[in-house]
């Protein structure tokens, strides 16, 4: 059976079937022809599938992140950052990472950093003359920090696919996030004094003591959020409510950026999103209680320890298939269908599961900046109004970047582990 759920599954894929679709449909022929299960099994375990505390996180960040989006967040952190590293040559490059990791430490989602921050400062650059495909690259680059740096949605999907602690891994999660977004910062301003770009930057930037007032309340609030977690005072699910509560109560109240009726249109933003993503998992569910009751695991187990005859050989081999992976399936779908099967190996290893999730999120977050399909490349050439193959070419400096910082967490768990113990 799970040979034939496997097979029927890629080949959805690759008729491009969508993911959550393609795995109930290869389920439903597998258990319908191949196995004596009941069909009632398919809406047992998609339900129980989306029965968890701690994913009540995911539907309540992807609403937090749009309303900050909307309420003013973004654009005061935008503010703030270019007032830091605006006098800088390249500052406005280099804002545009430091805002995608403050906007990250929130929202938990690349798209939502692409579309709440690319919608500001990829316009800003283009006026100041960055090439549109480089300054498409940079924010498209610095968007995939959302996903690592905490509270990571992704990384929620793989402490409840696995069993793993999610407060460990947002901790965890933190070396790795402030290591590629300072390789980023790094890369263009390397990349902005060898081209002569971003000289200019400098204009219209406010001073560090007028944004720091304007934006006071936006930089509190991932430390509030944080620093709750952190601090035990409240669980990640927890502390995603209180993002909601307190970004409406900034856009609405303070930045009066959003009205009453605003709040409907942000809603049903959110709602679809949520849709999409909680489908996935449903379907991720089910196929997960299919693959545990077969022998897969154990034949793959087997095959890695017969063909890997070190921790470092078996990660470089996942880095190599989560890469490809992440370039053609969503993240989420990645990680529920991948992680409660690797996992268990990497643990074999002598992996630790805190370690080897950062891993994953981080090889997942670069695929989706990854030419030819990356959705973060998509979503900030959409922003930026250009073609994604005018793009490609651009991506290679900032992906040779990335490459290096996963090189780096994948040979040192203690970047990881440090910050655990």
């Amino acid at each position: 059976m799970p040979t034939a759920i496997v097979t029927l599954l890629f080949s959805f894929i690759a008729l491009s079937v969508p993911i959550a679709v393609a795995i109930v449909l290869a389920c439903a022929i597998g258990l319908y022809f191949f196995s004596n299960l009941p069909l009632i099994i398919i809406p047992q375990r998609m339900f129980s599938g989306l029965d968890s505390f701690p994913l009540m996180a995911v539907p309540l960040f992807i609403l937090a992140g749009n309303i900050m989006g909307q309420g003013g967040v973004s654009k005061r952190l935008v503010t703030f950052a270019k007032s830091l590293v605006g006098n800088i040559q390249g500052g406005l490059a280099m804002a545009c990472v430091i805002t995608s990791m403050i906007f990250a430490a929130v929202s938990g989602s690349s798209v939502a950093t692409t579309y709440a921050v690319g919608a500001i400062l990829l316009p800003a650059m283009i006026r100041h003359g960055y090439p549109k495909p480089m300054a498409t690259a940079i924010q498209a680059s610095s968007a995939n920090l959302g996903i690592i740096i905490p509270p990571s949605v992704p990384l929620i999907m793989y402490g409840i696919s696995t069993n793993t602690s999610i407060g460990k891994l947002f901790l965890a999660a933190i070396g790795p996030g402030l290591l590629m977004g300072a390789a980023l910062i790094a890369m263009v301003v390397i990349w902005c004094l060898v081209t002569g770009q971003g000289k200019h930057d400098s204009v219209d930037r406010q001073s560090i003591l007028a944004s720091s007032k304007d934006a006071i309340l936006a930089l509190l609030m991932p430390t509030l959020i944080l620093g709750g977690i952190y601090g035990g005072i409240f669980t990640p699910t927890e502390a995603s409510a209180i993002a909601v509560i307190y970004g409406l109560f900034l856009g609405v109240f303070v930045y009066k950026e959003i009205t009453f009726k605003d709040i409907p249109k942000i809603l049903k933003g959110s709602v679809i999103s949520t849709t999409s993503v909680m489908l996935i998992i449903a379907a991720a569910s089910l196929l997960s209680f299919l693959v545990s009751r077969s022998d897969l695991p154990q034949t793959l187990s087997a095959y890695a320890s017969d063909t890997f005859t070190t921790k470092l050989q078996f990660l470089m081999a996942v880095n190599l298939l989560l890469l490809l992976v992440g370039m053609f399936v969503e993240t989420s779908a990645s990680i529920l269908l991948l992680a409660p099967i690797l996992t268990p190996i990497a643990i074999m290893f002598g992996i630790d599961p805190v370690h080897f999730g950062i891993v994953m999120v981080v090889n997942l977050a670069i695929g989706m900046f990854t030419p030819p399909l990356g959705v973060t490349l998509f979503a900030a050439s959409q922003v930026a109004d250009i073609a994604v193959e005018k793009v490609i070419l651009s991506t290679l400096v900032p992906l040779g970047t990335l490459l290096c910082c996963l090189l780096i967490i994948t040979i040192f768990p203690e970047l990881t582990l440090f910050w655990v113990k």
